[in-house]
């Protein structure tokens, strides 16, 4: 597939991200079918062939289990793994919990960059837990990221957002903002659209609805989907999360028929 710009960030990602939920974590998700946490040759065999595929992007959080310690195990040194993580959120005992204060913030980047073997990590997002303009305006985790990224701890930084009105504060002070986008939730297609303006990075979840697209009101599927997103002139790529390799060879091959990669 072909590399975007990530916004301004330097960086250059392939249009489908692996999301690695399910690397880790198989409790209060929200998919529609159950699956078993796969095994490290599992893991190992379906990240060659992501990145036999042309996926250069990785996504995944503290949130997520141990996909973050797998992930600094299994990942090959010799491939240039462009790697998402996250801070804010923490899942613990089947529940989450929130913390985005700055010391909690530097806490968890030193901390992924040691479960992921790395010195620096690519992108840093903040984990909202739904009242992005609080955690803006009254939390220590953005000036936190700022100074981790001086620091050469972190390449760019921004958020995960929930509310339209965080996404645009993101997208205008940030490097990259994580948005919602699907035919059945549309809320943040302003964010995409001004990010685009910006030249600012956009990351897609919930692009296959969180894996609900086969069902999606209309019959299009998976395809109909990812055409929706991809129309977005500002999208610089997808997450997808999946353990499943056909799956991910489908994707790539629908990402490559209707030209986004």
């Amino acid at each position: 597939m072909e590399l975007r710009a990530l916004g301004s960030t330097g960086l250059r990602v392939s249009p489908l991200g692996l999301g690695t939920v399910k690397f880790g974590r198989d409790q209060q998700v929200k998919y529609p079918r159950g699956f078993v946490i796969p095994d490290d040759d599992a893991v190992r065999k379906l990240l060659d062939l992501a990145w036999d595929l042309g996926i250069n992007l990785i996504d995944t959080a503290p949130a997520y289990g141990n996909s973050e310690e797998r992930l600094g195990q299994l990942l090959r040194r010799d491939q240039d793994w462009k790697i998402v993580t996250k801070v804010g959120e923490i899942f613990e005992n089947c529940a989450s919990c929130f913390d985005f204060s700055a010391a909690h913030t530097r806490m968890s980047v030193e901390r992924s960059l040691q479960r992921l073997g790395r010195d620096c990590v690519d992108i840093v997002l903040i984990h909202s837990d739904g009242d992005d303009m609080r955690i803006i305006h009254n939390e220590g985790a953005l000036g936190e990221l700022e100074r981790m990224k001086q620091e050469g701890k972190l390449r760019a930084y921004g958020m995960s957002t929930k509310t339209a009105e965080g996404g645009l504060w993101v997208v205008e002070h940030c490097d990259v903002v994580m948005a919602t986008c699907n035919p059945r939730d549309t809320h943040d297609l302003p964010v995409i659209a001004r990010a685009h303006e910006l030249n600012k990075g956009v990351l897609v979840k919930k692009g296959l609805l969180s894996g609900h697209a086969d069902a999606a009101a209309g019959g299009g599927g998976v395809e109909d989907a990812m055409r929706f997103v991809f129309d977005h002139p500002g999208v610089s790529s997808m997450i997808v999360g999946t353990i499943n390799p056909e799956h991910l060879r489908d994707n790539v091959d629908i990402v490559r028929r209707i030209g986004a990669g």
